[in-house]
């Protein structure tokens, strides 16, 4: 049990153990330990006495002062336990506990702040899946970061997870690519007016680059096939081509997916239209004019969705219902967690409402959505990239401002708020960017220790260090700060929000430098320097750890 986790243990018996003396057996509610964040208020507050209130027919204050006299303080330790607003108990410690966290540290090195949250079960995140028809967008940017990272934070916290990219390489953006790239293949070999380029086709220039690359490889080798055999050959070099793509710029951000999931394997397996037998079979859809309808309309949609076509081609809808049951029935996933953007959120109900219609627990499909970002440049917004001109991608982001702001500021609000992301913000090198701020501390603490080791002091084992010299306020505060950890991967993991652990590491990052301002780590009594130093180190350490999990760097020097 971590520092926090066992004081906060003892504080709740003994909370309990007081009731019972003062009022005998009573049902205790389910009241709550936590640390206030003003200081001024100790270490721990506590809300039993208002919980209470309502069973015992008292005052709050009065219930809070009987709790407060028949406390045992032996085991406890506390220097002072007040009474404090409407009712709640205060306690102030002396400190010693709180040094243990430098031992927990040491003894867990990178696991530290570890916690069972998941119990071991299975997990998939699904983000990003953005269509391998052209570049990344800025959504897929800031669902990156967050996928990423939340796949990283539920792996500290328990789980045993999985990340995935599903690839749309079927249905009809495949078949709007083909004709795209068939149109400009065209065009590039028999002129402008040998077809009209539709309007509702891709109108990127990767599109033509791709038709020019061909041509410069094969020739006009496929004008004289049929056009469908033409668009399948001009499908089948663009499109892993665009995946090797995808692949590579994800892998520059940072992310490497367990698994690449291909749309047309269930397709190919039957998966698809086995699906939509099932429902049909159930009564959960029907056929009307031709195509295979879904019954939509009987878990909250307006209107009934088509699964099959009137020209029997599945649609994108009847693929996904039969990704899902793969996800959960064939492949065992205790829990599925997607990340969508904001214009997916009326889709959430029909999804859930399908795989109930196939006898799943929906409960099992959990779908976080992402607002919009604006990139801003001289209080202005953005929309194009310096470099090309056009609209700005994921690998302009990354080439602009670096990988480590990205995925920093991204994680910094939650996923359903909107966001404003100062681009001049993010590559200014001062201490009001919040990722140099945290690398900085780093870097600092990194030098700190490079320099006493040239002087001959080398970071210490715990049980070399006398801890009981570490009594200054400043001390006493980053250790707190330090022990908060396993607590702040557990809220992030309950709450699937990764933001709580930029929060952190900005407090983190605070509290050292205050430390390191008021308290001289190079102190003539060796002593003192080197328990300050293994303070500095667990710092350190910690700081570190979190950014791995958010997916930045932690440099040794700035």
């Amino acid at each position: 049990m971590y520092t926090l986790q066992k004081k906060k243990a003892e504080i709740f018996t003994a909370i309990e153990d007081a009731v019972k003396k003062a009022y005998g057996e009573v049902e205790m509610p389910s009241f709550t330990v936590e640390e206030p964040r003003d200081k001024s208020h100790g270490d721990f507050a506590v809300n039993a006495a208002m919980l209470l209130a309502k069973a015992l027919k008292k005052n709050p204050r009065e219930i809070a002062t009987a709790i407060i006299e028949n406390i045992d303080n032996s085991s406890l330790n506390a220097a002072k336990i007040e009474l404090a607003g409407p009712g709640f108990i205060n306690f102030t410690l002396d400190g010693a506990y709180i040094k243990n966290v430098l031992s927990e540290i040491e003894e867990m090195g990178d696991s530290y702040g570890n916690v069972n949250v998941g119990e071991g079960k299975k997990v998939m995140i699904e983000f990003v899946s953005a269509n391998p028809t052209g570049p990344m967008h800025m959504g897929n940017a800031r669902g990156g970061a967050l996928g990423d990272t939340l796949a990283n934070v539920l792996a500290k916290a328990g789980w045993d997870v999985t990340k995935e990219f599903y690839i749309n390489d079927a249905g009809a953006q495949i078949e709007k690519f083909g004709n795209s790239l068939e149109g400009r293949y065209i065009q590039i070999l028999k002129g402008e007016d040998a077809i009209e380029f539709s309007p509702d086709w891709y109108q990127g220039d990767d599109i033509r680059v791709h038709a020019q690359n061909y041509i410069d490889l094969h020739g006009d080798s496929l004008l004289e096939l049929d056009g469908d055999e033409r668009r399948r050959k001009l499908i089948k070099y663009a499109l892993e081509l665009n995946i090797d793509a995808l692949q590579e710029t994800l892998a520059r951000y940072g992310i490497n997916y367990d698994v690449w999931f291909r749309e047309s394997t269930l397709h190919d397996a039957g998966d698809v239209m086995a699906t939509v037998d099932k429902l049909v079979k159930s009564g959960k859809a029907y056929e009307k004019d031709g195509a295979i309808w879904l019954k939509s309309t009987d878990f909250g949609s307006d209107k009934d969705d088509v699964l099959v076509r009137q020209n029997g081609i599945p649609t994108y809808f009847a693929a996904d219902i039969a990704y899902h049951r793969n996800k959960i029935e064939t492949r065992g996933f205790d829990l599925c967690i997607n990340i969508w953007g904001a214009d997916h959120h009326g889709h959430i109900a029909r999804m859930k409402g399908a795989l109930e219609a196939v006898g799943i627990d929906s409960d099992k499909l959990m779908v976080l959505t992402i607002q919009l970002v604006r990139l801003m440049s001289n209080n202005e917004v953005v929309r194009m990239s310096k470099r090309t001109g056009k609209m700005v991608t994921l690998s302009d982001l990354i080439d602009d401002i670096g990988v480590d702001a990205a995925r920093f500021f991204f994680n910094m609000r939650a996923a359903g708020s909107h966001m404003d992301f100062d681009l001049d913000l993010a590559v200014e090198q001062s201490n009001e960017n919040p990722v140099f701020y945290v690398q900085y501390a780093h870097a600092r603490i990194c030098s700190i220790i490079r320099l006493l080791e040239q002087e001959g002091t080398l970071v210490p084992s715990i049980k070399d260090v006398d801890l009981s010299l570490l009594g200054a306020k400043e001390e006493l505060d980053l250790m707190r700060q330090l022990a908060l950890l396993p607590e702040e991967i557990e809220n992030a993991a309950k709450s699937f929000e990764p933001s709580h652990l930029t929060r952190y590491l900005l407090d983190l990052a605070s509290s050292f430098h205050s430390f390191y301002s008021a308290c001289r780590v190079k102190d003539d009594d060796i002593k003192l320097r080197e328990a300050r130093l293994k303070l500095c180190d667990s710092t350190r350490a910690v700081i570190k750890n979190v950014l791995d999990v958010l997916g930045v760097s932690a440099p040794t020097q700035m």
